[in-house]
């Protein structure tokens, strides 16, 4: 990772972690090649070299590389507790979707091969999954999503998409990417084909220009077992906010990256090739409980599309609380997803959807007092014509 990179993932954790913060650990999601580790081993060999310029001794020197040799160690040995392999997908996806041999489980068209596990192929009406086999535990957490989507449909010919789940349930098939419809826990969904905006007089209708979208789009939903994901309409009634990303046919690697630390669910996306993240959403007050599935879903109906898992890593993260916040969290115990602001989030999106019926009114109440104007106007005219003539007699 670069140092201005590294720069950046330091004061965001500083901000997302408040007081307690996060510890320097979470930097290993924050890219696929270890980046962070490269700084780190530069950074020590910056320190050797300045310590062995100021060293006067050879019995210093000894200390010195034998300080170096332990925190290298010491590192290592860090960032593997911290990379939760049982809850991680990466390559060789040794024994995946074999019985007992492997902590992940394939469904549907999913299949296995050297260089990804494909979950749709690009061929019509396919489904298909891959879902961990252990509940995850952790309560702060930050999966690494690397995918790639791709076929030869044209813009606004492909579908339907991918989904990152964190659910309650497991390997239970549907219409919401693959997975089950009124499911419960979190669900973030790369959506690549517009059901609603297709028809585009509706959405003029609905929407404003402000609020009208790209697609591909990146949305996240926190169901509760009773809340239905609405297909029709992309999901933008239950959704907790997204983001445009233009994610199809590109050359480059392509990553989602989902963070959960202290009931605040985060989202970025890195899809420019520059290794650097870029904000999707970012929601206080989510709260989902512990004991839940990982899981990774997509589905193609008229459409199709390759839909590529090539790693899912999760990383726990290590944030400090005070004793107050932990028996607050220890007496508000979670066992029902929800969000604090879910009222006010819907509430914003009938404002987005009044924006586009008060502009309609604006203009329709102006039409019809510009030619009120013009009738009295008329009127008015006439009358003074016609008393004009009569001083004429």
């Amino acid at each position: 990772m670069e140092t201005s990179q590294v720069t950046r993932w330091a004061n965001q954790n500083q901000a997302v972690g408040g007081v307690g913060g996060v510890f320097p650990c979470t930097m290993a999601a924050a890219c696929s090649r270890n980046h962070h580790r490269e700084s780190r081993h530069s950074a020590l060999g910056l320190f050797s070299a300045g310590n062995n310029m100021s060293c006067n001794s050879l019995w210093t020197l000894a200390l010195v590389a034998l300080t170096l040799s332990r925190c290298v160690a010491d590192d290592d040995h860090e960032m593997e507790e911290f990379l939760k392999r049982e809850y991680s997908l990466s390559k060789p996806y040794q024994g995946v979707g074999s019985l007992g041999s492997s902590h992940w489980e394939l469904m549907g068209d999913a299949m296995v091969t050297t260089e990804q596990v494909r979950l749709t192929p690009d061929m019509q009406s396919r489904q298909g999954a891959v879902w961990g086999r252990m509940p995850c535990h952790l309560k702060d957490w930050e999966m690494q999503v690397h995918f790639k989507i791709h076929g030869k449909g044209k813009k606004n010919l492909n579908g339907d998409g991918l989904a990152i789940w964190y659910t309650k349930e497991r390997t239970q098939k549907g219409p919401v990417f693959g997975n089950m419809d009124n499911f419960t826990g979190l669900g973030v969904f790369v959506d690549t084909y517009p059901n609603e905006e297709k028809q585009l007089e509706a959405q003029k209708k609905r929407y404003s220009p402000r609020t009208q979208r790209i697609f591909p789009f990146v949305l996240a939903m926190v169901g509760n077992g009773s809340i239905s994901y609405d297909h029709e309409r992309d999901g933008r009634p239950t959704e907790l906010g997204g983001c445009n990303a233009m994610v199809r046919n590109l050359k480059h690697d392509t990553f989602l990256f989902i963070r959960y630390v202290r009931r605040r669910l985060t989202v970025m996306i890195d899809i420019d090739g520059q290794h650097e993240w870029r904000d999707c959403l970012d929601i206080p007050g989510v709260r989902l409980p512990e004991g839940y599935y990982f899981g990774a879903t997509a589905v193609t109906g008229d459409l199709s599309d390759n839909h590529d898992i090539i790693s899912l890593k999760l990383y726990q993260l290590t944030v400090l609380r005070s004793k107050k916040e932990e028996q607050e969290e220890e007496e508000d115990k979670i066992t029902i997803p929800s969000v604090d602001n879910m009222d006010l989030l819907r509430l914003e999106l009938v404002e987005e959807r009044m924006s586009g019926v008060a502009i309609f009114f604006t203009v329709l109440f102006s039409m019809l007092g510009f030619i009120f104007l013009i009738v009295i106007g008329l009127v008015v005219y006439s009358h003074w014509n016609e008393s004009r003539r009569k001083r004429f007699y």
